[in-house]
């Protein structure tokens, strides 16, 4: 019998691609609840439970009191909110993040699916605070530009119908945004880094920057030893692709939307043995948000990683 999945939240901006990704799928039956039902908590207790997986594409406290509906120990939760990213009991939903993540993931019926800037930023940082590269006391700082979907409908709405003449804004000023506890846990820094994100006027794609002035470390790493941490650690990956050096040199400008409608992060080492630009660029919808859904699905159903994703 295939595996039964079901979103809630199927009319959000994430969950709507996160159906697009799993309709017509073989391997498994997509769940829907009938429109009229769609806030009724019973009737949504009622489907989850039956469910071999559920997906959460909710505001946080939506989130929250959707688990506390499912009682059934065998339906695996795939929480697309803030709710549950640093929390006890959660597995992180990054499969690249470590050597045992995968394993996790499938053994695990909680999983927080990752931010969108935390996914870039924690594919730079981790494997380099792990390789003592950048210390974990290191005052680090991100930069980053995501297209204008990731503020959902509201900020959609804004942008396309010219509600705004913005073309780039910087928002989170007083630095209370959700992501950074989530950046520090998922990285071993011992600080939460300098947020810094902005929105631009299109609709997908994004850029994380993590300036790297390597002349300060201790270590005394040079621009190729970066590079070589991080190539190691997503040599055999399928969505995370490191550009070489020689790659990275021949780049003269760098746009946010390379990567739309994939499940792929692109990471670059830019910049020289004295100071370094370290990038990362992904859509923000794909491998930051649905994409990543997905993909945690498949390995918590044991089906093939890759179904309904594009590398």
């Amino acid at each position: 019998m295939k595996p039964k999945v079901f979103i809630d939240g199927e009319a959000g901006t994430t969950g709507l691609q996160i159906a697009q990704r799993l309709k017509g799928r073989s391997d498994l039956d997509l769940v829907s609840i009938d429109e009229a039902k769609r806030k009724d908590p019973d009737a949504r207790a009622a489907i989850m439970n039956k469910c071999d997986a559920v997906i959460l594409c909710l505001p946080d406290d939506a989130a929250r009191l959707a688990v506390s509906l499912v009682e059934n120990p065998n339906t695996v939760i795939i929480d697309a909110s803030t709710a549950h990213r640093t929390s006890a009991g959660w597995v992180y939903g990054f499969p690249e993040m470590d050597k045992g993540q995968r394993a996790a993931i499938a053994a695990s019926a909680r999983i927080s699916n990752p931010g969108c800037y935390p996914t870039g930023f924690i594919a730079l940082v981790r494997p380099l605070v792990i390789a003592g590269i950048i210390p974990a006391d290191w005052p680090v700082s991100v930069n980053a530009v995501s297209g204008y979907s990731g503020g959902g409908k509201p900020m959609i709405a804004e942008f396309e119908e010219r509600q705004t003449e913005d073309n780039y804004r910087i928002y989170a000023l007083a630095q209370a945004h959700k992501h950074p506890p989530e950046m520090k846990k998922h990285t071993g820094l011992s600080h939460v880094p300098l947020f810094m994100p902005a929105v631009g006027r299109f609709a997908q794609g994004m850029i994380i920057e993590v300036p790297l002035p390597l002349w300060a470390l201790k270590t005394k790493a040079k621009r190729k030893d970066v590079h070589k941490v991080l190539e190691s650690a997503y040599a055999s990956e399928r969505f995370v692709k490191v550009a070489g050096l020689a790659e990275a040199d021949a780049v003269k400008t760098l746009g946010a939307e390379a990567c739309n409608d994939t499940n792929r992060l692109d990471l670059f080492v830019f910049g020289s043995d004295d100071q370094a630009r370290l990038v990362a660029r992904l859509d923000n919808l794909g491998k930051g948000a649905s994409g990543a859904a997905v993909q945690n699905l498949n390995i918590a159903l044991g089906l093939d990683e890759s179904a309904g994703l594009t590398a």
